[in-house]
């Protein structure tokens, strides 16, 4: 099963330009999860809603042009969830839960910290809430979990090009770091380290400094598999050659049962 991930910063940008469209019949894969799509459906095209005849699950926002989360899969799932039961969070439509075959796929758009203290108190509580979520699932006996999207930190300083100008700075603090430490302990493995340890990958670089052009950039968008799905995973990796977007494609393969 391939799995991709993309914040397209806007799916009727990327839509509007054919990007979009290239990207999901090119690369072939079982499962592609969207994030920051800024759209309701009615906003949509139907042949947006449900690309090449495939399935679309779509979570949005009540503020329209915000946030917004798309899982679309050549085969319709299980299974579908928005959000996570919490009013507070799920108004912002940034979580996806499908299940495909024996595994159960969070496709989530985790809040910025930037604005102000009030947005990363709001990211915070996010991040807390999501790991009681993921112990309810396992409770329940669903245990084989992968979570992606657009996380909005970066875990290690190898994960972004000047860790020392940017610790001060939402999306690098200590405590956004330690809650990804707290995922890992939680019996999680991120992917795309389980393939490549060096420098100089990244996912999301500013637009307005030309930043993409000379790679200063951040690897803030990941897939999480949970331990027991570790053998089965078979590829991790970036698409930085991607373009339309702020942030590029991150993707895994896992091999069958």
């Amino acid at each position: 099963m391939k799995l991709l991930s993309w914040n397209v910063n806007g799916v009727r940008a990327v839509w509007r330009k054919g990007v979009l469209q290239e990207w999901l019949e090119k690369e072939g894969a079982d499962v592609y999860c969207l994030q920051e799509t800024k759209a309701q459906t009615g906003q949509l095209q139907p042949e947006m809603i449900n690309p090449f005849g495939w399935h679309g699950e779509w979570h949005w926002g009540e503020k329209k042009g915000y946030s917004g989360v798309a899982t679309i899969s050549k085969s319709a799932p299980a299974s579908v969830e928005r959000g996570f039961g919490v009013p507070e969070f799920d108004g912002e439509g940034r979580v996806l839960v499908t299940r495909h075959g024996d595994v159960d796929l969070f496709n989530i758009y985790f809040p910025n910290g930037k604005r102000d203290e009030g947005r990363l108190k709001f990211k915070m509580d996010f991040y807390a809430a999501f790991l009681k979520v993921i112990e309810r699932f396992r409770r329940s006996g669903r245990d084989k979990l992968v979570i992606c999207g657009d996380v909005n930190t970066a875990h290690k300083e190898i994960d972004l090009a000047r860790p020392r100008e940017n610790r001060g700075i939402s999306g690098f603090l200590p405590m956004e770091c330690a809650w990804i430490d707290r995922l890992l302990a939680a019996g999680f493995t991120d992917a795309f380290r389980e393939f490549e340890t060096g420098p100089g990958h990244y996912s999301w670089w500013d637009m307005q400094s030309r930043a993409r052009e000379r790679n200063v950039g951040w690897r803030i968008d990941y897939f999480f598999v949970s331990e027991n799905l570790r053998p089965r995973l078979t590829r991790a990796f970036l698409q930085p050659q991607v373009l339309g977007s702020d942030h590029c494609p991150v993707g895994i393969e896992l091999a069958g049962r």
